[in-house]
């Protein structure tokens, strides 16, 4: 995408330059949230299982 958005600005696409690079900053954004270093991970409580009674 980066060899895209070089070859629109010299060509002067400039609408399209733009358009990718809206598109290149949304994919880094989906990848930085993908990421699983990144630091988002908690600790979920399933609390403690209990039995049915009668069984």
């Amino acid at each position: 995408m980066i060899a895209r958005i070089t070859e629109a600005e010299t060509e002067g696409r400039l609408g399209e330059v733009e358009g990718l690079q809206v598109s290149l900053a949304g994919a880094k954004e989906k990848l930085r949230q993908l990421d699983p270093s990144h630091g988002q991970q908690t600790a979920v409580d399933l609390g403690i299982p209990t039995t049915r009674g009668g069984r």
